[in-house]
């Protein structure tokens, strides 16, 4: 296993366990987290805040990343998330998650996804 897929295996982990606090160890003080189309929250607390509150609304997720980069500055993961809705339904979407790394911390998270399937009645 290669230290990149060692690395984002840790790091879906800590969010497939909604542990918001240890996926908090892979950010720089002042990280920047963009889900979506929403607007982006910035620093370790208020992140934290927006997983917890985002958490809340899913029984559980699930990442299956098929591929993974690496270029100066920048990690990239794509694959599919299975999320298991509130009401017991199951939903799965592509995601690419955009890292701009810093110091080995992650300073900007981009999460590219449609998130209507998870909230759709």
């Amino acid at each position: 296993m290669t230290k990149l897929t060692q690395w984002c295996t840790a790091l879906f982990a800590t969010i497939d366990e909604k542990n918001s606090r240890g996926f908090s160890a892979y950010l720089s003080d002042d990280a920047t987290f963009r889900y979506g189309g929403v607007q982006p929250v910035i620093g370790i607390v208020a992140i934290v805040a927006a997983l917890d509150a985002f958490f809340s609304n899913v029984a559980s997720l699930s990442h299956h990343v098929s591929e993974m980069w690496e270029v100066p500055g920048h990690v990239i993961c794509r694959g599919d998330v299975r999320y298991e809705r509130l009401d017991g339904k199951i939903v799965t979407v592509p995601f690419c998650n955009v890292f701009t790394m810093r110091a080995e911390k992650i300073a900007r998270y981009e999460i590219y996804l449609d998130p209507a399937p998870l909230v759709a009645k």
